[in-house]
């Protein structure tokens, strides 16, 4: 049987649509969650960027890797649900840590999360993939958008820099980021509850817009890969880049670097 915040019918549509929403996965962890928000705002990792854009208005500061070196984060992640009902979702036998991810965007932050796919990114393949992206506030217009079924697209999207919106990559092998409103793609989007969370697979292209609300906009996510998952080479330094990782084309991911969460 399903873990009880899930049923059998959110699986399915897992792995034709690659996103579900889940009510309540962190529920019983957000203020926990927003104590580490606090904690790495105030202490900012090498990766963490204000995504200053010219043009743009207020703040949205964004940060990952950081779940070794903040405690909150870590319980979390080990003691919460979020990993069996990752495992779940991909229908695997295992949920292994790849990152934490921090994203928050201040009252009256004109600025857009880009369309993109994680995938891209990243140096792992894999069908068995899964982001949680979890608001640490009420969300409305600023909630994360989703378009159904592009986790099955033959090509993948350029991945780009967000504030300079130069390529990663050599274009060649990507297809250019889509419009999904001007193309009308089928977005899903839901007005959510602190502790909610969308699950969404590598491959689904996503983006959230400003935030123009007169309230923060604080977002965690935590993303896994299943039994399948694989180092593999990308065309050029990936994000986040793990420098001195040592894998392989074709290895699985180290565990001493990205324990096994589930089974514990």
């Amino acid at each position: 049987m399903p873990h009880p915040l899930i049923t059998q019918d959110q699986i399915d549509s897992y792995q034709r649509d690659g996103v579900v929403l889940i009510k309540g996965l962190f529920a019983d962890h957000v203020e926990t969650l927003r104590a580490g928000v606090a904690r790495n705002m105030e202490a900012p990792g090498p990766y963490a960027s204000n995504n200053d854009k010219p043009g743009e208005t207020g703040l949205f500061f964004d940060d990952y890797c950081n779940w070794d070196r903040i405690p909150e984060f870590e319980e979390v992640i080990r003691t919460s649900d979020a990993a069996q009902i990752a495992a779940e979702l991909m229908q695997s036998q295992s949920a292994q840590l790849f990152h934490d991810h921090v994203l928050v965007k201040e009252p009256g932050t004109s600025m857009a999360t880009p369309w993109h796919q994680d995938g891209p990114y990243y140096f792992v393949e894999g069908k068995q993939t899964v982001s949680f992206w979890s608001p640490l506030d009420p969300v409305q217009e600023a909630s994360l958008r989703c378009v159904a079924g592009s986790h099955l697209w033959e090509k993948p999207v350029l991945p780009t820099r967000w504030a300079k919106g130069d390529a990663f990559f050599d274009p060649a092998p990507y297809m250019a980021v889509p419009d999904p409103d001007a193309e009308g793609m089928d977005i899903r989007e839901w007005a959510m509850e602190p502790g909610d969370a969308v699950a969404f697979n590598y491959g689904i292209l996503h983006g959230a817009r400003g935030n123009t609300s007169g309230t923060r906009r604080r977002a965690f996510s935590l993303r896994m890969v299943g039994d399948d998952a694989r180092y593999t080479q990308r065309p050029g330094p990936t994000s986040p880049p793990y420098p001195g990782h040592d894998m392989t084309e074709g290895q699985k991911l180290r565990e001493d670097w990205f324990p096994v969460l589930w089974p514990r």
